[in-house]
C-alpha cells in the first residue's frame, strides 16, 4: 500500500499520457496523494481538466504563472513529494534529464527536487535503441533515478519492440516495492566524503590529488537510493551532484572536518574521500615569485585533521558505523588492517590505486572489505556497482530483518 505516500507525477508528451488519469486513480486507490506536472507537449494528450478531476488536486504546467509561482513555487513543488514519478517518460525529457536543462516547469521541478525520483521510459524502439538514449539512462541510472520499464510489445507508431510503457498496474506496484524493500535504510542519516582536497599555497597554487569522487558519489546515490537521508561533502570534482542527495562543497581538508561535524549527528559515515594528508603551515597572501637563483621556495608543511579518526573518535555523537577508505599502491590489504586500527573505524574499503590500475579517474574499481578479523575480496566491478554493494551491506548490517533486493 502507498498509505500518505505523496507523489508528484511529472507527465511529459508522449502518447502513452492518456494512461496517466488511470494512473493517478489507480495510485490513490492504494493511499497515495497524488499532485501532476504537466509538460506543454503532454498537454496534446491528455487535459489538466481530466488530471484535476482524478487527483483531486492542481495541476500545474506553467513555469512563468506568478499565481502558482506565489503560491506554490517550483522548488516548494519539487520537494513536498515523497518521490516524483515520470511518466511517460519520453527520450525528450529523459535527455533534459541526463543533462540538466530545465527550460519548462517538469524539467526545472526535475533539476530542483532533493527527492527520489523514478521514470517510467516510453517512446519508439528506435529511439529506444539509440545510443544516445542508452547514455542518457546511464547516466540518470548512475545519479540514482529509478527506471520502471520499459516493456517490449506493440507501439502506437505501429511498430513492436522495446519501448513500451510499463502497464499503470506495474507502475504501482513497482513504487510500492520502492518504499517497502526497495528504502531500508528509510529513517537513517548518513554521511558521505567524496573527491580530494585542495590546500592552498597561494592564491593561485595550491597541493591536491588524482582524485575524480566518483566512487564517493556513487556510494551517496546507492545510500539515497536506499532511502537514508544522505549528505555528501565533496571537494572540487567535474561530477554532477547526485539526485536526491544533499551536497555540501569544500576545497579544504579542514573545510571537509567542519562540513562533517556540521552534519553529525547521523547513523552511517563514509570516509571515501582523498584528503591531503598535509597542508602548508601559512598560506601566502600573495603569489609566491619565483627566486633569485633558480632555487624553489621552501614549503613548510603542517599536518592535516584525521576526518575519519575524528568521526571513530567522536563520542556521544559518534556514528553508529564509520567506514574508511584505504587507497594504496602496495601491500593493500595489510595496510588497510593496520589503518582499520589505527584509525578505530568499523570497516575499511581498500583499493589499489596504483598507475595501471586506472582506479583515480576511472570507472571501475577492485575492492577488499576489511572488518575486525575479517577481509572479503570483491571481484572488478563499476564504481556504481561498489557504491550499490555496499550500500546493501550496510543496510544489511543496520536492518538486518530487511530482505535486501
Amino acid at each position: 500500500m502507498l498509505d500518505g505516500k505523496r507523489i508528484l507525477l511529472v507527465i511529459s508528451g508522449g502518447i502513452a499520457a492518456y494512461k496517466c488519469p488511470d494512473l493517478v486513480r489507480r495510485l490513490r486507490e492504494r493511499g497515495a496523494s497524488v499532485r501532476c506536472v504537466l509538460s506543454d507537449a503532454a498537454k496534446q494528450f491528455v487535459t489538466p481538466l481530466a488530471l484535476g478531476a482524478v487527483s483531486e488536486d492542481k495541476v500545474y504546467d506553467n513555469l512563468f504563472s506568478l499565481t502558482d509561482e506565489h503560491e506554490m513555487g517550483h522548488i516548494q513543488l519539487s520537494r513536498e513529494a515523497d518521490v516524483l514519478l515520470v511518466a511517460p517518460a519520453t527520450a525528450n525529457i529523459l535527455a533534459k534529464m541526463a543533462h540538466g536543462e530545465a527550460n519548462d516547469l517538469a524539467t526545472t521541478v526535475l533539476l530542483a527536487t532533493d527527492k527520489p525520483v523514478l521514470a517510467a521510459p516510453a517512446m519508439n524502439v528506435r529511439m529506444w535503441e539509440h545510443a544516445a538514449t542508452q547514455a542518457n539512462i546511464a547516466t540518470l541510472r548512475s545519479r540514482g533515478v529509478t527506471m520502471i520499464g520499459p516493456e517490449e510489445g506493440d507501439m502506437a507508431c505501429g511498430e513492436y519492440g522495446m519501448g513500451r510503457m510499463t502497464d499503470t498496474l506495474d507502475i504501482v506496484a513497482a513504487l510500492e516495492e520502492f518504499f517497502s524493500t526497495g528504502r531500508p535504510l528509510a529513517g537513517k542519516r548518513a554521511l558521505v566524503t567524496s573527491g580530494p582536497t585542495y590546500e592552498p599555497i597561494d592564491p593561485v597554487r595550491y597541493i591536491a590529488n588524482r582524485s575524480s569522487g566518483k566512487q564517493g558519489h556513487a556510494i551517496a546515490t546507492a545510500l539515497a537510493a536506499l532511502g537514508a537521508e544522505t549528505t555528501l561533502v565533496s571537494g572540487p570534482t567535474r561530477l554532477a551532484d547526485p539526485a536526491g542527495v544533499k551536497a555540501v562543497h569544500i576545497e579544504s581538508a579542514a573545510e571537509m572536518l567542519a562540513a562533517c561535524k556540521a552534519a553529525l549527528p547521523v547513523d552511517i559515515a563514509v570516509c571515501a574521500a582523498a584528503v591531503c594528508d598535509w597542508r602548508v603551515a601559512e598560506e601566502a597572501s600573495e603569489k609566491l615569485k619565483k627566486p633569485p637563483g633558480d632555487a624553489p621556495p621552501p614549503l613548510h608543511l603542517a599536518e592535516n585533521p584525521d576526518i575519519l579518526a575524528t568521526l571513530s573518535q567522536a563520542g556521544g555523537t559518534r556514528p553508529g558505523l564509520v567506514i574508511g577508505f584505504a587507497a594504496e599502491t602496495e601491500n593493500v590489504v595489510g595496510n588497510a588492517e593496520a589503518k582499520l586500527a589505527r584509525k578505530g573505524c568499523d570497516w575499511i574499503v581498500a583499493n589499489d590505486v596504483s598507475p595501471e590500475t586506472g582506479t583515480f579517474a576511472g570507472d571501475s574499481n577492485t575492492v577488499h572489505l576489511i572488518t575486525a578479523g575479517s577481509s572479503e575480496d570483491w571481484p572488478a566491478l563499476s564504481k556504481t556497482e561498489v557504491g550499490e554493494r555496499l550500500a546493501r551491506r550496510i543496510a544489511e548490517t543496520l536492518s538486518p530483518e530487511t530482505e535486501i533486493v
